[in-house]
């Protein structure tokens, strides 16, 4: 039982989600109360066997772990297994989902529908994450999209379709070259299993492409397309334009899911193939990357503080921190990638939060405008508390998720670049000014607005839902070795792995 643990995990959401479909007729209060309770019972089950695998997760241990490998099609093989890496992504997306489905309560169109969605989205994010094989990732990674795209389509703002659509084409776009890297990559190795992908030796001489010297050969050309997937992902500046959109007109849940998890697909594919399988070229153009995560940091920043929509803003603040994660990655020393991790799980957590933030009061006044608001103190005491512990972790307040992330990752670049790590420290005064700037026009003030008068606090539901969440961001704040213990061994291998499959300076020269 314990070899079809991942499996189990990954398609009980889609075996929820089919009896939905099949079985549940009608659209009365019953049939949607039943809706709701099945999808949070499956993904609260889901959660529980998840940790099962975590407890049983060997952090010492560097390969993949849990490995299930069966006959599937036309000569390819489906193949499971989680590492140091991977297994913490497993977790928050088991975490977040019953949150998510549990602040969904208050919905009432087309429930069974957005219960579906819901539940076929954590299967295929979860498969995105457990995947040993090429063909296999890249149809979890890329069948992600239907669910999320409906979802900001149907249920989302007035210009929804829009929004749907710009997200879709966005990412699907930028993934049509990494499906060319990756045929091109069974070609070269004659496989399409990870596990042997990441020991293979993909060329990295020199040569000419169109009159221009590809310095690094094939791994650079590789490591491009695999680049231009998963930065549309994350999403890094410059084609980050697709993200406000996208959260402003999503609802809650789906600006929780797309903010928490769908974003770190794009990091998590940076440490599954750009470095391991393409170091050469991930050398290449790692200063390039930096570069540009450090302006993503500054600019995006930048941009948030002239935003007059809660969402956008912290839509913003998503890729202002996502590149943190990029610059971290692309240091590639210890204290780099963990940083990197480490900001992508306390990511979810806080970002997450920050969106059912702005969902609590827009279930109650149907705007986001920030003009709308001011002097919430007054009659939501628990709220504001609420939504000040998040923006204080936002901006990376010691004693929180937050900050530890943003040190590590600012720990890890200014060992490699200096000038980087000034222009990316600069973010944290950047977001300093943001984040509290939105909290004091939302919260503090009089309360002058005569709609926001019989404004009621947060109910017990909306307690329920920040509790795991605040317990989490405090508990990783104050003890962070509960990630870092779990990631750190793998961390260490594959920077050392690195590291040792670069040539010598001279010899890529030369080539």
């Amino acid at each position: 039982m314990e070899n079809q643990l991942l499996s189990i995990i990954t398609f009980l959401p889609l075996v929820a989600a089919s009896i939905l479909a099949l079985f549940m007729r009608g659209d009365d209060a019953a049939a949607r109360a039943g809706a709701k309770w099945l999808a949070l019972f499956t993904t609260g089950a889901t959660f529980v066997i998840s940790l099962f695998i975590l407890f049983r997760f060997d952090p010492s241990n560097t390969g993949f772990q849990f490995v299930e490998e069966r006959g599937w099609i036309l000569g390819l093989s489906y193949k499971m297994g989680v590492d140091g890496i991977s297994i913490l992504f497993v977790m928050l997306t088991t975490f977040l989902m019953p949150i998510t489905i549990y602040s969904c309560w208050g919905v009432e169109t087309r429930v069974k529908e957005y219960m579906i969605a819901f539940l076929v989205l954590e299967t295929l994010m979860l498969g995105v994450f457990c995947a040993l094989d090429l063909v296999l990732f890249y149809l979890f990674f890329e069948a992600g999209l239907i669910p999320m795209f409906l979802i900001i389509g149907i249920w989302g703002g007035k210009d929804r379709i829009y929004a749907a659509f710009k997200f879709f084409l966005y990412t699907f776009l930028g993934s049509v070259l990494m499906l060319v890297a990756m045929i091109a990559m069974y070609m070269d190795a004659q496989t399409t299993d990870i596990v042997k992908l990441l020991t293979h030796d993909f060329g990295h001489e020199t040569f000419g492409l169109l009159g221009i010297q590809v310095v690094g050969g094939l791994q650079t050309m590789l490591f491009l397309a695999f680049f231009a997937s998963f930065a549309v992902k994350m999403p890094m500046w410059p084609v980050h334009t697709w993200l406000p959109d996208a959260h402003v007109q999503a609802p809650t849940a789906g600006s929780v899911v797309l903010a928490a998890i769908l974003l770190k697909m794009g990091g998590y594919g940076f440490l599954r193939f750009s470095l391991p399988m393409f170091p050469v070229g991930a050398d290449v153009m790692g200063p390039l990357v930096l570069w540009m995560s450090a302006i993503a940091i500054v600019y995006t920043s930048l941009v948030a503080l002239a935003q007059t929509d809660m969402k956008k803003l912290i839509a913003y603040s998503s890729v202002a921190h996502m590149g943190y994660v990029t610059m971290g990655i692309f240091a590639v020393n210890q204290q780099g990638v963990d940083g990197a991790i480490f900001q992508m799980i306390s990511h979810g957590f806080i970002s997450g939060a920050l969106f059912l933030a702005v969902g609590v009061i827009y279930d109650r006044m149907h705007t986001r405008e920030i003009d709308a608001y001011g002097g919430l103190v007054n009659r939501m005491p628990t709220y504001a508390l609420v939504f000040m512990f998040f923006t204080m972790a936002n901006v990376g307040l010691p004693g929180t998720s937050g900050f530890v992330g943003e040190f590590l990752t600012l720990a890890g670049i200014f060992q490699v670049n200096t000038w980087v790590a000034a222009v990316a420290t600069s973010g944290v005064i950047l977001s300093a000014a943001y984040a509290l700037w939105l909290y004091r026009r939302v919260v503090f003030g009089d309360l002058v607005k005569e709609g926001l008068r019989s404004i009621t606090d947060m109910d017990r539901r909306e307690k329920l839902i920040f509790a795991p969440l605040i317990a989490m961001t405090l508990i990783l704040g104050i003890y962070p070795s509960l990630v870092i213990d779990v990631i750190g061994p793998s961390v260490a291998a594959l920077v050392s792995d690195y590291h040792a499959a670069l040539p010598p300076v001279a010899e890529l020269a030369t080539h």
